[in-house]
């Protein structure tokens, strides 16, 4: 089960108190005060793991909290701190607070860490406030709180090339046809209801992340299908693929499907429409030649390169995945 989406509670240790003592020795008189100081709490820290996809398991476990800090003792012995608390999230995580909605941190590379909760400080002890005209303080401070937080997790993939399109374009088999991926693929709308991710290696051994959205329909930025629920899958992309089915059997217009589609991106937000894309006539293996021409002259109005492909034959998929090379390692 993917989510994208999580609440948690973080807090950090309380403070240790500090100890009020007297030193007592015989032969010793007047030993005078030796109460130790308390340990500090411990911190809670999100760290960013590529070994992890979804956000579902703070679904079931959504507390965090360090340990506290250990109380001062006699004869100047100070309490220990506390242990600090990590918690792995998924690279491309975005940490919100929950309560002001202030941006805390963004995730975005394996082992970055934040913290999200400080712990507290340990008390001082009476030993700390002897002084020449105070031979035997009685007095010691307690462990201070750690903070507290809410925290609303959001998940955004982290990926070069973004596929869009209506259900059904082809997305799913384009990317099992170019990497190792294997999404559930079926002809039946919504077929996809995870975001897929495969990457694309290159003869000369870069490589790049391809992610399948799924859920982009007209209506998807008012949240209609799974749109909104998807759509910010698409921010961090470099580049924006549009598969578009030219097929015999498409049950829409080509050029309809693709105004509809990016109409959404304009309306979701503006930049995603001004980004690099290229669009993609799918199923060329079925396709219909009319529709198939009159999306690529409707893409060359608009400036946008078109490739016809067939993921099930394998046409058209080299041409594509040099360009996008081109687009992502060789062009400023």
């Amino acid at each position: 089960m993917f989510v994208d989406e999580a609440i948690i509670y973080v807090a950090g240790g309380q403070g240790g108190n500090g100890c009020m003592a007297f030193r007592r020795e015989k032969f010793v008189p007047r030993g005078g005060p030796s109460g130790g100081d308390g340990g500090d709490g411990g911190t809670v820290y999100l760290r960013a793991s590529h070994h992890l996809n979804t956000l579902l398991a703070f679904r079931y476990n959504p507390r965090y909290a360090a340990e506290r800090g250990g109380h001062g003792e006699g004869s100047n012995r100070h309490g220990r701190n506390g242990a600090d608390c990590t918690v792995d999230v998924p690279v491309g995580t975005l940490v919100y607070d929950a309560a002001t909605g202030e941006p805390l941190a963004d995730l975005t590379t394996h082992g970055q860490t934040v913290a999200v909760a400080r712990g507290g400080r340990g008390g001082r002890g009476n030993a700390r406030f002897a002084s020449s005209v105070n031979r035997a303080p009685r007095r010691h401070e307690p462990g201070r709180p750690g903070e507290q937080r809410t925290l609303r997790l959001e998940l955004k993939l982290l990926a070069d090339v973004g596929l869009l399109g209506y259900p059904n374009a082809g997305k799913s088999t384009l990317i099992s046809a170019v990497s190792a991926a294997r999404p559930k693929i079926a002809d039946y709308p919504f077929t996809t209801l995870v975001p897929n991710l495969g990457v694309v290696g290159l003869d000369d051994y870069r490589s790049f992340v391809v992610a399948d959205i799924p859920g982009i329909i007209e209506g998807a930025h008012e949240g209609r299908g799974l749109g909104l629920q998807f759509l910010r899958h698409v921010e961090r992309t470099r580049l924006l693929l549009h598969l578009v089915d030219v097929s015999v059997l498409a049950e829409r217009d080509p050029v309809a499907a693709y105004d509809a589609i990016e109409r959404e991106l304009a309306l979701y937000d503006p930049e995603l429409a001004a980004r690099p894309r290229l669009a993609v006539a799918t199923k060329q293996d079925v396709a219909d030649p009319d529709r198939a021409a009159a999306l690529t002259a409707h893409c060359a109005r608009l400036g946008v390169d078109c490739f016809p492909v067939s993921s099930v034959t394998g046409e058209g998929l080299k041409p594509l995945i040099r360009r996008i090379a081109q687009l992502l390692f060789d062009e400023p």
